[in-house]
């Protein structure tokens, strides 16, 4: 049977059940919390409960490695549908533009951690080896981290605690945000100790050091990006970045992670345990009843409503390693899927389907990364896809850290300190990250399908690609690129685009191919789907409009597909007191603060009223 996170959270969260409260919580003086921390096992329970997430007095708590939910609850990191990638129906995602009337951050998981924390200092210290007091409260702090890192990168600055608070102490549940530099300042050190003093191992599926290294990666990168683009602050983004580069530096170092998977059944198997490519993962087993729902909407058969961006596919690399636009490959610039899936990277054809539905509504092209090869041809066929691939029966492994990820997050920490100062990126670095992902494993059915492996990386033949950002190295958007491919519809795409300070991409007034999906020759592939509001654009950008009563319109009903009624999204750059990158607090929590004689400044760039 599969070891799940959840085999010892009931036991955790009944001998814990007075700790999970928010800041309003009352003082922790009962029996249980007096009697529970006397032994690591205790301890061991309590912290399992962070990993998936767990739920108390009706209130479901978010898990830090939530992989693919639970139920129909998705986890957060994968099935991204906001962002440059994605193509929706009708009316495209908005961002906020006006302060809510109520919102505000948690701090349900960080008020337990301090919880953990506090009691592991005050009382454990004699109960534990100093190996074990290390350990753990390093795993504390790795917690504490990592849920600060996603309030700031949420709402910038946020109110900092670093110990349990009293329910009676207003003036520490009422204090105003703590500077976001601040706040990571102390997320550095959390890290650093975590890093220093977590064990090397464990356990199966739990947090060890390489998991933390792996995590640091992605954190530092982050709030090193944000640094530097976004806050303008050099020096801070060189110290986060050198954090990245050091943690990365380490799970390579290990040898004990590799890239030996083919790319879609990283994303679809039954069983991930052994599997180098996984730094961390997440179990599911219907034996204990835990399961997911990933595929409840993505398993060729049922309906949805968004899909790939154009933007998305033009921006895969060829497999000479060329753009699009001046590859010298055959059909490099016939956008057919089938001839995508001979020409592009690898993982487009792991990531979509061969044929244009019009299951997928959003852009005709369906995503079926998540989906088992075998259920996609036999729902191809005219099967079903089965009780366990549909609702919330799924069991497929979600990974939750990938090997290939901490390899993009190192080299981009590389080539972002090469521009601070630091060594440049060497042709040995891009072996060693991503030109040994794009020598993954292919699988059978791709090869069958004329896909080959894309050629490697050369520093000295970077792509001339004519839509390239001016504002960044040829490297360091090739290197971007990568992310994307590597990543799609994963929870990353629209935090890079605001940790790269680059939400402008997601304008639809000035990039339409935001607005249409897959390349579909009409006529011959879907000609039921000729009618009144379909349209076509064009290589070129053109726009076709099919009109019955045009003669030929039919036939000129080949190419990117767009539906009449998908709109653009509002303009959501350059309004006074709207910020696309930070989240408002509502109305009624900073009327609440000051009904008690307190101010609770609203986030930057947002009005205080």
């Amino acid at each position: 049977m599969k070891i799940k996170y959840s085999i010892a959270l009931l036991t955790a969260t009944l001998m814990f059940s007075s700790c999970e409260k928010f800041l309003d919580r009352p003082q922790l003086t009962s029996a249980n919390d007096d009697n529970a921390w006397t032994t690591e096992e205790n301890v061991r329970l309590y912290a399992n409960k962070f990993y998936a997430g767990y739920t108390i007095e009706g209130v479901t708590v978010p898990g830090l490695f939530e992989g693919y939910g639970s139920g129909f609850n998705l986890g957060s990191s994968y099935l991204l549908s906001f962002s440059d990638d994605v193509v929706r129906q009708g009316n495209q995602g908005e961002f906020t533009l006006a302060v809510p009337n109520s919102a505000i951050w948690s701090f349900r998981n960080i008020r337990s951690i301090n919880i953990m924390l506090d009691r592991i200092e005050s009382r454990m210290s004699t109960v534990l080896s100093t190996e074990a007091y290390n350990h753990w409260t390093g795993i504390g702090k790795f917690f504490r981290a990592m849920q600060y890192a996603d309030l700031v990168t949420t709402y910038g600055d946020v109110p900092y605690y670093d110990k349990p608070i009293s329910d009676s102490d207003y003036d520490a549940l009422f204090k105003d945000r703590t500077p976001r530099n601040e706040v990571m300042d102390a997320v550095y050190e959390d890290l650093k100790f975590a890093f220093e003093n977590v064990r090397l191992n464990d356990g199966a599926q739990t947090v060890n050091r390489y998991v933390v290294a792996g995590f640091i990666t992605r954190v530092a990168l982050t709030e090193g990006s944000w640094q530097k683009y976004y806050y303008k602050d050099n020096e801070r983004a060189k110290k986060f970045f050198e954090l990245a580069k050091t943690a990365g530096d380490y799970v390579i170092a290990s040898n004990k992670f590799d890239i030996v998977t083919d790319y879609r059944s990283q994303f679809t198997s039954e069983d991930l345990k052994g599997n180098k490519d996984m730094i961390m993962y997440r179990q599911y087993d219907e034996a204990i009843n835990v399961k997911h729902a990933v595929l409840s909407t993505h398993n060729l058969a049922d309906n949805v409503t968004y899909g790939a961006s154009a933007d998305l596919l033009k921006a895969f690399i060829l497999n000479d390693g060329k753009v699009w636009q001046n590859s010298e490959l055959e059909n490099a610039k016939d956008f057919a899927t089938t001839e995508l899936f001979k020409t592009r990277d690898s993982r487009l054809e792991a990531s979509f389907h061969s044929k244009p539905t019009p299951r997928n509504r959003g852009s005709l092209l369906y995503l079926t990364k998540f989906l088992p090869r075998d259920v996609e041809a036999r729902v191809a066929a005219g099967g079903a896809a089965g009780t366990a691939f549909t609702g919330a029966n799924n069991t497929t492994d979600a990974p939750v850290l990938r090997y290939a990820e901490v390899l993009l997050n190192w080299i981009e920490a590389k080539a972002e300190l090469a521009t601070l100062g630091g060594a440049a990126v060497t042709q040995g670095d891009i072996d060693q990250s991503i030109n040994k992902i794009r020598n993954r494993p292919l699988a059978p059915e791709a090869i069958a399908k004329g896909v080959v492996k894309t050629a490697p990386m050369s520093l000295g033949t970077l792509p001339v690609d004519p839509e390239r950002d001016v504002t960044v190295s040829a490297l360091i958007w090739e290197i971007r690129r990568e992310r994307r491919m590597e990543m799609t519809f994963e929870y990353s795409r629209i935090e890079d685009l605001k940790r790269w300070s680059k939400l402008d991409y997601m304008d639809t007034d000035a990039n339409p191919d935001l607005l249409a999906g897959a390349w579909v020759d009409f006529p011959t592939q879907l000609p039921d789907e000729i009618k009144d509001g379909l349209s076509v654009v064009k290589l070129n950008g053109q726009v076709e409009v099919y009109n019955a009563l045009t003669p030929g319109s039919k036939e000129k009903m080949v190419g990117f597909y767009r539906n009449t009624a998908t709109r653009g999204r509002q303009t959501f750059l350059g309004l006074g007191n709207v910020n696309p990158y930070l989240s408002p607090v509502g109305r009624n929590q900073i009327n609440e603060y000051a009904s008690r004689g307190y101010v609770l400044s609203q986030t930057e760039g947002w009005p205080q009223n």
